[in-house]
């Protein structure tokens, strides 16, 4: 007999060497890095039962690059673009 899944399990589990945690409840499950508050992957029953389980997987996949590209700071330069600005005039 299975027993009834009424509060959060939560376990450890390590992909590609990078420690991840799993926690199943009775909404669904989440897949966080560890040490970090936000989900990588959130996934509802009730998707995974009606068929929308891979646009809601799509969607928390385009959700979490947005969410990246926000977060970068915006003094961050592009790729192969040196530090120095434009040459500053000299006082005479």
């Amino acid at each position: 007999m299975a027993t009834v899944l009424d509060k959060a399990l939560k376990r450890q589990v390590t992909v590609d060497g990078v420690d991840y945690t799993v926690a199943v409840d009775p909404e669904g499950f989440r897949l966080t890095g560890k040490g970090k508050r936000r989900p990588e992957v959130e996934l509802r029953w009730r998707d995974l039962l009606s068929g929308e389980a891979a646009m809601a997987v799509a969607l928390n996949a385009s959700v979490s690059k947005k969410r990246q590209a926000a977060t970068q700071p915006a003094t961050e330069q592009a790729p192969g673009r040196t530090s120095k600005g434009a040459p500053k005039k000299r006082a005479r």
